[in-house]
């Protein structure tokens, strides 16, 4: 059977954390991921909240808060959700409380169900659906940063697996995992699919993979890295076929594939749903116009990096003082942003063929659709907008930059710009600043 540079499975007793017994594994994960965690949120926070009190709200965005569903505390209880809630969380936080009804030219149709779901049911129990929401995302992180550790030890060895951690949680737009957005969510139920695939655990594998198709629009893209593991490997549940040539499955196509159908069922239910409700199966893409997408093979790269070549030529030719405005809005903010955006792509890129060349191929595969999709759909005014959101729960960059980092003795230093970056973009977010 293939072993993996990874950890072996220890054979000492298991080892008791706060009450439930644990493997040694799953305890050292546990720990890892709790440490992660809370020392990320708790930057997340003091940054969120130190950026309101000293830089107020950004003007204008008063209507961005439909219904005042997330500012609907006291004064100082608005400020303690206001690093989680902003922007599209009052979109989730519509659905969870209407659903999908009275939804103006269907645009809530953009937004897949599985969250909000969660959020209607945590909200009965908690009696707040923007607390539970909160609350969900920090269970969901705090799982994913679990499974992404036990998955990052068996392809990368126990010390990389720790860095990997890390660096998802302090990574620059780490802030939206734990906001009322589906990243968090996505994050556990993608790492959850390819971690149960990895080990040949294939009906949790599409379980997994279904419900990510019930998240988010690029959910079924789990589908090309279950089907490559499925394939090719490496699998943890029977050994694998010499290879005759290098494009030829190692393992045989068995029933055990038919799990992983439950993926696309995801999307299918969703699509049936939106035929009843909008009497328009296909609404969720045809919506995608009304807020400023568009199709366009690979737009986002070329659009991106014309914005960025553009805006640091106005910066460097300018006459006179630079406008930076109040609210966010000059020049300089504009050209940062675009700047911003393209570094964002230029380390995804530079990532991806590293995953490509160190990791196995399902997780290159992986990445490389899920850009594709994301750069093909690019926005008018700013073709790379939302780029560091998607690209957060993308989480074999990050694998591979782990790799990378610790080979080179450069982990606290790429761990602490992430800090800072994060730190910065998490107060603009709170303050009702376009991040991404």
């Amino acid at each position: 059977m293939e072993t993996s540079a990874g950890i072996q499975r220890s054979r000492s007793p298991a080892v008791v954390v706060d009450g439930p017994r644990l493997g040694p594994d799953t305890a050292l994960a546990v720990r890892e991921a709790w440490s992660a965690l809370w020392t990320s949120r708790l930057l997340v926070w003091a940054a969120g909240i130190l950026g309101v009190i000293w830089f107020g709200r950004v003007p204008g965005t008063e209507g961005l808060d439909y219904g005042g569903l997330s500012s609907s505390f006291s004064p100082f209880g608005n400020l303690l959700v206001a690093p989680a809630a902003r922007w599209d969380s009052a979109w989730y936080l519509l659905l969870a409380r209407d659903g999908y009804a009275h939804s103006p030219d269907h645009m809530k149709a953009a937004f897949y169900p599985l969250y909000p779901l969660l959020m209607h049911a945590g909200g009965w129990i908690v009696g707040s659906q923007l607390v539970a929401g909160i609350l969900i995302s920090l269970a969901c992180l705090l799982a994913a940063l679990v499974l992404l550790y036990r998955l990052a030890a068996i392809e990368l060895g126990a010390a990389h697996a720790r860095s990997t951690v890390l660096l998802v949680a302090f990574s620059p737009a780490a802030f939206f995992l734990s906001a009322v957005y589906t990243e968090g969510l996505f994050l556990l139920l993608s790492v959850g699919a390819i971690l149960a695939a990895r080990q040949g655990r294939w009906a949790w594998a599409g379980i997994a993979g279904g419900l990510a198709a019930l998240t988010r629009n690029s959910g079924i893209v789990v589908l090309v890295p279950l089907l490559v593991l499925f394939l090719y490997g490496p699998r943890g549940d029977r050994p694998a076929a010499a290879p005759r040539s290098w494009w030829r499955p190692r393992y045989a196509l068995t029933r055990q594939a038919l799990w992983l159908v439950l993926v696309p069922t995801g999307l299918v239910l969703f699509l049936a749903y939106c035929a009843v409700e909008f009497h328009d199966a296909l609404a969720p893409f045809h919506v995608q116009h009304l807020w400023f997408r568009h199709t366009e093979l690979l737009g986002g790269v070329t659009g991106g990096a014309s914005a960025a070549w553009n805006e640091l030529r106005e910066l460097v030719t300018a006459k006179g003082p630079l406008s930076f405005t109040r609210g966010g809005t000059g020049p300089f903010y504009i050209a940062g942003q675009s700047l911003m955006l393209f570094g964002f792509l230029v380390f995804a890129l530079v990532a991806l063929v590293g995953v490509l060349r160190r990791l196995p191929l399902a997780y290159g595969a992986y990445v490389a659709c899920a850009l594709v999709l994301t750069l093909s759909s690019p926005v008018a005014m700013q073709p790379l907008a939302s780029l560091p959101r998607y690209i957060v729960v993308l989480f074999p960059l990050q694998m591979w930059l782990a790799q990378w980092c610790d080979e080179r003795g450069r982990l606290e230093r790429t761990v602490g710009i992430s800090a800072v970056l994060l730190g910065i973009m998490t107060a603009q977010f709170a303050r009702w600043g376009f991040v991404a």
